[in-house]
């Protein structure tokens, strides 16, 4: 048996050399950085289809919203954000109800609900930045504008996070998921008992964007295993 050389990489990757094994003319140093070039250029790969599911997820969630919001205009506008939360919370609740019961007597699947939990976030965040004379009626293209900056925000937010951590969200549960949403909720309430008011922590804002995307890397993580079933 030859010397070996291990790396602990993102994604569960390990490589791992026998050094015997290598041609008398490459050096092991060489090799290895052959290695990992080799594994950068595929979590590069995999990182640009996250970005495809990510936008695959967010059409989806926004062809509801925008269904919803022909039938109803944008009634969502005389929520406050304790509301927002409260509707948040409902469905975060009732997925993790499920998940701990192992049955579900709804015909409503989780998917749909963590779909519910993305656009609620959004409402949330459009609240946050809307006037108290706003008008509770605004025009669809209005509308369709402020959606795609929040996404657009919150996909920047997760594509930077995916650098600094390589994607480690792919080995998460489900369940880890719904409890960071969970807890995100329950910061919000905080920062709304503080008068929204923070020391050194995020606002309400931040919470939101993060509340998205666990959403988004659950619904990505729940077709892929679909796929492979």
């Amino acid at each position: 048996m030859g010397e070996s050389i291990t790396s602990n990489l993102p994604l569960q990757f390990n490589v791992n050399i026998q050094l015997s094994l290598l041609p008398l003319k490459v050096k092991p140093t060489e090799f290895f950085f052959t290695k990992c070039q080799s594994f950068k250029q595929l979590l590069k790969r995999v990182m640009s289809r996250t970005n495809e599911q990510y936008d695959e997820v967010i059409e989806s969630c926004k062809s509801i919203f925008f269904k919803k919001n022909k039938d109803y205009g944008t009634a969502w506008r005389v929520m406050r954000t304790i509301s927002v939360v409260d509707q948040i919370y409902i469905k975060a609740q009732r997925i993790r109800t499920i998940q701990d019961k192992k049955q579900q007597r709804v015909d409503d699947d989780i998917s749909g609900e963590f779909r519910g939990i993305i656009n609620y976030a959004i409402i949330g965040l459009i609240q946050l930045e809307m006037p108290d004379s706003a008008s509770w009626e605004i025009p669809a293209e209005e509308v369709a504008g402020l959606y795609s900056k929040h996404v657009h925000k919150a996909k920047s937010l997760m594509q930077d996070k995916n650098h600094d951590y390589g994607e480690a969200w792919r080995s998460m549960n489900q369940e880890s998921f719904v409890d960071l949403i969970l807890m995100k909720l329950q910061r919000i309430r905080q920062i709304l008992s503080n008068e929204g008011k923070t020391i050194i922590s995020e606002g309400i804002d931040a919470n939101y964007n993060d509340i998205i995307n666990y959403a988004v890397l659950a619904l990505i993580l729940m077709s892929e295993r679909e796929t492979v079933k």
